[in-house]
């Protein structure tokens, strides 16, 4: 996809891409509509030509060919509703994959968007921008049956079918003057929706911890609120879809009256026969549907226009950081180095990491840490930081993201495992020896995870990994970072949530799995357990690096740090 992405190019797209389909129903709906119109007018023809001649022979004729006409109508209307349905469906699913695979960019994404909103635009927006290809067809069927009306109108009484040609547009012209609000209404309602569904996530994701601090009360009431608001949006939409078509019927009746009334006027002045008079009330009872439909219309045209706006944002959003084009380096003594690196709370950083390295990181404050993770994980772009970020003595910014994210993995403190089973989770799809998995098992001091079920490795998680306890979901995200064993790996925090004990034994094995020349660790923790296992320990304060030696050399030389490891 390439240009700037607006909700005009997505509109226009989804006809693009579902042409074949959307033509196909296009054709068959106007056709089923044509059919349709001219049914009063086959009964009318009826009327003057059998049944008040008394023929029978035509009345026979005249029965055979409207029932054709009744088989091609419903085999027209079936045949092209289900090429326009499936139109919606597949443009649908293809907007949605698209969302997906832009939410899934290694490179990131400038939407602004959070996840509950990015679900709520694959889920809803992805459905409701597609039906621009029904509107489509909607639209030109509706139009045809008016002509065709329009035009045996005309047959019957020239004024009387000019005033429909000139009524409709006008009717319809009202109609659309409405557009613009519905657009804004339904924007405002998908927006107000997508925000109470990110708090929704937000809120479940966070449940435990709002659970542990007594938090509760003030979720619940925080969401009431934003679900009130998406509650009082929505009936102000609703409201405004109801006044509509309000409007559509009133107008609709009022034209339908007028066009009756004017045929009656000239049957009893004799201008029309009883047939024609049929035909004429027939049609314009029929032309209450199109109008009616035209109506519809405007209302899906201003759902699918807010929704694909929605849907713009994601895919035009720039990616938030733009990587370079040079290949993975060749391992060098320096895996890892920053120089006078600056983002956040870090200022004018040095620090380097070598080969066959576990470093310890300790920063005197939480902010530093977590910048220092977010710059090392990639989500910070290039016009962010100040400073240069070199893997194997090449800049990030230069390499390609694959490159970057082969040699250097970040293993967050907040583990993220999906539903399905251990194996998937620590595999990561990949192909892993079993070997490899109970080693990097082993070395995450995990076996109770496995031992505790019967499927051990192939046992399932939830959405979640919720049948697991903030320990074990921890020890996972540690294993599964020892699979993928990337030359450098960097992990923060990774054993906040489990004993002493586990966490001595964590220490022990982890230096030892991470042991060897090609790789490299960072380890960003304040642990006296991790840091003893370290061969080198950085501190940070104020964005710099301060200090620097041996975990037990600088308890012994280092006020701050004996108290800040030691409390």
């Amino acid at each position: 996809m390439t240009g700037e992405i607006t909700t005009r190019t997505v509109l226009r797209r989804a006809l693009r891409r579902q042409r074949g389909r959307v033509l196909a129903g296009i054709v068959l709906l106007c056709l089923h509509q044509a059919a349709e119109a001219l049914v009063p007018v086959a009964i009318g023809v009826i009327i003057d030509r059998a049944v008040a001649t008394g023929d029978v022979r035509a009345l026979l004729l005249s029965l055979a060919g409207l029932a054709a006409l009744f088989t091609v109508l419903a085999f027209a209307y079936r045949t092209g509703a289900r090429h326009a349905y499936a139109a919606v469906e597949r443009e649908a699913h293809l907007t949605r994959v698209e969302i997906a695979a832009r939410a899934l960019d290694p490179r990131g994404h400038r939407s602004g968007l959070r996840d509950g909103e990015l679900l709520t635009v694959a889920a809803s927006d992805a459905e409701l921008s597609a039906l621009v290809v029904r509107v489509a067809g909607l639209t030109a069927a509706a139009l045809t049956a008016l002509l065709v009306a329009a035009v045996a109108l005309l047959v019957v009484d020239v004024p009387l079918g000019l005033g429909v040609l000139v009524g409709v547009p006008l009717v319809v012209l009202a109609l659309h003057r409405t557009a613009p609000v519905l657009t804004r209404r339904s924007a405002a309602q998908q927006e107000a929706l997508a925000a109470t569904t990110a708090l929704a996530v937000d809120l479940v994701a966070g449940l435990r911890v709002l659970r542990g601090i007594g938090a509760q009360g003030h979720a619940a009431r925080r969401y009431a609120s934003a679900s009130g608001h998406a509650l009082d949006v929505t009936l102000r939409a609703a409201t405004t879809k109801g006044l509509h078509l309000g409007l559509t019927t009133t107008l609709n009746g009022l034209f339908l009256a007028a066009v009756a009334g004017a045929a009656g006027w000239l049957a009893l002045h004799g201008r029309l026969t009883v047939g024609e008079l049929v035909a004429v009330v027939g049609l314009a009872q029929f032309v209450a549907e199109p109008v009616q439909t035209l109506g519809y219309c405007v209302q899906l045209f201003a759902m699918a226009r807010a929704s694909a706006g929605r849907v713009a944002r994601v895919l035009g959003a720039t990616p938030l950081v733009r990587p370079g084009t040079a290949e993975a380096p060749a391992p060098s003594q320096s895996r890892l180095a920053l120089d006078g690196v600056g983002h956040a709370g870090l200022d004018g950083l040095s620090l380097r990491v070598g080969a066959g390295e576990v470093l310890g990181v300790l920063a005197y404050e939480p902010g530093e840490a977590e910048a220092l993770v977010a710059l090392l994980s990639g989500r910070v772009p290039r016009d962010e930081y100040r400073g240069t970020v070199r893997v194997d003595g090449v800049p990030v910014d230069e390499l390609r993201i694959d490159a970057v994210r082969g040699a250097v993995l970040v293993e967050p403190h907040d583990v993220a495992l999906f539903e399905g089973t251990l194996r998937d989770n620590l595999a990561a799809g990949a192909a892993v020896d079993e070997r490899v998995l109970d080693a990097a098992v082993r070395a995450a001091a995990a076996e109770d995870v496995l031992a505790a079920h019967p499927d051990g490795v192939d046992r399932r998680l939830t959405e979640r990994a919720a049948n697991l306890s903030g320990g074990q979901r921890q020890r996972l995200g540690l294993a599964r970072a020892l699979v993928a064993d990337p030359p450098v790996l960097v992990l923060h925090d990774p054993t906040t949530a489990v004993d002493a004990v586990t966490e001595a034994l964590i220490a022990e094995r982890l230096a030892a799995a991470r042991s060897g020349a090609s790789r490299s660790t960072v380890i960003i923790t304040s642990s006296p357990a991790l840091l003893r296992a370290t061969h080198r320990v950085a501190v940070i304060d104020r964005g710099r690096v301060v200090a620097e030696g041996a975990h037990e050399e600088l308890l012994a030389a280092d006020t701050r740090y004996r108290q800040e490891v030691l409390r």
